[in-house]
Formats: C-alpha cells, sequence, structure tokens
C-alpha cells in the first residue's frame, strides 16, 4: 500500500511542473489577445541584438488557439516523462534545453521572427531518446521507444523541405530543439537514473572432504 501511495506521488509530482507550463503558455496567449498585445516583438529575431530577448521569451508566445494546442499536448506528455523518469534532473534539463535551443535558433535561422514552444519539444524529444539509449537501462530505453512511436513521424520537419510544404513552420527552431536535446543527452549522461549495477553472483562452495591415504 505504501509503494502504491509512493508511486501515485511520484506521477502527481512529475504532472505539477508540465501542467504549470502549459497554463502559463495559455494564461500568456489569453491574455495577448485580450489586451491586444504585440508579443511578435519577443519573439527570436536571428543575428539581431533585439533578438536575443526571444532566446528567454519565444517558447511562451504563439501565433494562435491552433498553434498553442499542437504544442501543449506533447510538451504536456514529454515535459511529464522527463520529470518522472528523471525527477529532479528535469529542473536542470528543461532550462538547459530551453535556452541552447534558443540560441541555436538565433544563429541558423532565417530573418524572421520565431516564435512558439516547438523547439523544446524537440529538445525534449531528442534528450529522451538519446539519453535513454546512452544510459542502457530498459525503462529509459522503453521511454526512448515510445517518443519515436508518438513524434518520430516529425523528423521531416527539422529539414528545409518543411518550409517547402509550409513556409510557416520554423524548421530552423526544431533542428536547434533537436541539437540541444542530442546536447543535453551528452552532457547529463552521468546524472541522473542510472541502470543498476548487474549483481554478483555467489559461487557456493562445496565443502569437500579430504581422504588420507596412509
Amino acid at each position: 500500500m505504501a509503494e502504491k501511495s509512493s508511486e501515485i506521488k511520484q506521477i502527481l509530482y512529475a504532472f505539477f511542473f508540465p501542467a504549470l507550463f502549459v497554463f502559463v503558455l495559455w494564461l500568456v496567449w489569453v491574455l495577448g489577445k485580450g489586451f491586444d498585445m504585440n508579443l511578435y516583438k519577443f519573439g527570436i529575431i536571428p543575428r539581431t541584438w533585439e533578438g536575443l530577448r526571444g532566446i528567454l521569451f519565444s517558447p511562451l508566445i504563439h501565433q494562435d488557439a491552433s498553434h498553442l494546442y499542437s504544442n501543449s499536448v506533447p510538451i504536456l506528455v514529454l515535459s511529464w516523462c522527463l520529470f518522472y523518469f528523471y525527477k529532479d534532473l528535469g529542473y536542470l534539463v528543461f532550462p538547459f534545453l530551453w535556452i541552447l535551443s534558443g540560441i541555436f535558433t538565433w544563429v541558423i535561422g532565417r530573418d524572421s521572427c520565431h516564435i512558439g514552444a516547438s523547439g523544446l519539444i524537440y529538445g525534449l524529444s531528442l534528450f529522451l531518446f538519446i539519453s535513454g539509449i546512452l544510459r542502457k537501462y530498459v525503462p529509459l530505453m522503453a521511454v526512448s521507444l515510445i517518443v519515436v512511436f508518438l513524434y518520430g513521424s516529425t523528423v521531416w520537419s527539422m529539414f528545409p523541405v518543411a518550409e517547402k510544404v509550409d513556409p510557416v513552420i520554423s524548421w530552423e527552431a526544431h533542428l536547434a530543439g533537436a541539437i540541444s536535446g542530442i546536447v543535453g543527452a551528452v552532457v547529463f549522461r552521468r546524472q541522473g537514473p542510472k541502470a543498476p549495477e548487474p549483481e554478483e553472483e555467489e559461487e557456493d562452495e562445496e565443502e569437500t572432504d579430504e581422504i588420507h591415504i596412509p
């Protein structure tokens, strides 16, 4: 019973931050629309001084409700996986991916305003995938497979071909997030959960009677 109660607490603990973050995303969008605020100026504008602030604020800004909804679900799922399986390490990984993906987008992005949390989503996806493999821990490798199953089809959105399909898509932010996720998995590979050490098999020592022949 105590073990079940502890598991429920861990599930709720892992859900708290992702739910709070998604709530903040919707709050920002509602306030922006309600007060007719021009939030786009806080997006990432590559290779400009004013665009640097977008590294901090761009994941909070979305074009419309459809854009925000499409990001809310994967953010909720992937963040929950991060905080459930990696626990307190998530509070280091999340801002690391946020900032690094923003920096990469600022460096490689086309001359436009880049907004939305999709770069963070790709960062989380690749972190969970690569980290699970590097740690060689079955539960985390299972998470890697789940991530591939859920979001593997979005890989094409990391390359310039995505711009041909939909000019609004910031493939640069997606690619920046993916690179950040890989870097994060390598940087934090020695922190957080690890595969348990294999137990050494104890060899039973058989007692043998010594026979002495006179």
